[in-house]
């Protein structure tokens, strides 16, 4: 059967292989479990049929089965009541109906071979779709925990480049401060030399203020005394 040949393939786990080359896996998972399901819905319609067949088959071989013992009864009661050509007619009906119960005993047999085959198949489908919606479910953890790696790859790069970004200005910092210093001490190489002289000169250079001129006057005063 096509439905059960196509999910032998997935359950050999050919979805791996599938998954590494789909752009969105987990779209795929989910595509792949509407399929299975979706052929999991035939299988079971086509088991059901199997198993009327089946059905209709025993009910006939039991309906011919009756008929021949009705047959046979009718018979001995013919005989019973002196019907000898009555008797010779059921018995040559159940004849009949014995050939017609073997070919009915025949298909009834087949029917319930492919009935049991079918619903094997069946049970077979579902418990591989139950490992299946497991194995989903594994997947879709493994690609959550996938896209968090990855968005933390991301923020990773995010921080070596602030990193980067704030070495380059501390750098910048550097270099602006050794500038500073070099122009200090160039402005300190360019200053003219300090004359001593000119302090020292304005020193005894200084006039005497009022103060001055009245401790003078008390001397003197002091000196008439």
């Amino acid at each position: 059967m096509g439905i059960l040949a196509r999910f032998k393939d997935i359950m050999a786990s050919n979805m791996n292989a599938l998954l590494d080359k789909a752009e969105n896996p987990e779209k795929m998972i989910d595509q792949y479990m509407r399929n299975v399901n979706s052929d999991l819905g035939k299988v079971k319609a086509e088991t059901a049929s199997v198993m009327a067949e089946e059905q209709r088959s025993k009910r006939a071989l039991n309906e011919c089965s009756a008929e021949i013992e009705k047959m046979q009864r009718y018979a001995v009661k013919a005989l019973e009541a002196g019907n000898e050509d009555d008797a010779r007619k059921f018995l040559e009906k159940k004849a009949t109906l014995t050939e017609k119960e073997q070919e009915l005993q025949q298909a009834y047999s087949l029917a319930a071979s492919n009935a049991i085959r079918m619903r094997e198949m069946h049970d077979k489908l579902v418990a591989d779709i139950g490992e299946l919606e497991a194995r989903r479910a594994m997947l879709k953890s493994k690609a959550a925990v996938a896209r968090t790696q990855e968005r933390m790859n991301k923020m990773g790069s995010s921080v070596t480049g602030a990193n980067a970004s704030m070495s380059a200005f501390g750098r910048m910092e550097e270099k602006v401060e050794r500038a500073l210093d070099e122009a200090n001490a160039m402005a300190e190489l360019n200053m003219a030399p300090k004359d001593d002289i000119e302090e020292l000169t304005a020193k005894y250079d200084r006039k005497p203020d009022v103060e001055d001129e009245l401790t003078a006057l008390k001397k003197q005063l002091e000196n008439k005394e």
